[in-house]
């Protein structure tokens, strides 16, 4: 007997890649599986700022910092922390956030059009570098060193990110659904 899906109040969300979510594989190699899975949840944060511009700066509620750009910014530092930093061995600092500045990738936000620019091609850099990292790595058990949780391997890290980003995508829901009502995954 087949399932049937119940309906729901929401439709799937029908932006500009809204594909890329289900096209990873379901079974297989664990590399492509992860690899395809952390992809999904990147695409999910893309369609769930697409369309939008100076309002991507707006506050998710008073009086938090969260904002669709916020997260942008947030994550592209989580990917040049993990890829860059701890696995590649890179000493670099992270791009918006900073131990001054902890709270940067948020509060430092605002609608100017090459503020939204800078934060994307930060991010797709920082995911550049990331997808060329993992393709170009001999096996999963690749380790690093980070301060906080000390060694981890690239399989952990990809399992982190898969998480990280799929609790920021559902702030992501929220705030795009206040912003102009869009909903769905």
């Amino acid at each position: 007997m087949a399932m049937k899906i119940p309906d729901r109040r929401v439709e799937l969300f029908t932006g500009t890649g809204s594909v890329d979510r289900f096209s990873g594989p379901a079974t297989g190699d664990e590399r492509d599986m992860l690899v395809a899975m952390l992809d999904a949840q990147r695409a999910i944060l893309k369609l769930k700022c697409f369309g939008l511009g100076p309002e991507l700066a707006l506050r998710s509620v008073s009086p938090s910092s969260l904002s669709l750009l916020g997260l942008v910014r947030h994550l592209a530092d989580v990917e040049r922390r993990w890829f860059r930093a701890v696995l590649a061995g890179h000493d670099v600092e992270l791009r918006f956030s900073s131990t001054d500045v902890p709270e940067g990738d948020f509060d430092g936000t605002s609608p100017d059009p090459e503020i939204i620019e800078t934060s994307w091609a930060a991010w797709h850099a920082e995911v550049a570098f990331a997808g060329a990292f993992v393709a170009e790595a001999t096996h999963l058990d690749i380790e690093g060193h980070d301060p906080w949780r000390g060694t981890v391997s690239l399989r952990w890290v990809l399992i982190h990110m898969i998480e990280e980003y799929a609790r920021h995508n559902g702030h992501a829901d929220l705030i795009r659904e206040r912003i102009d009502g869009a909903v769905g995954v």
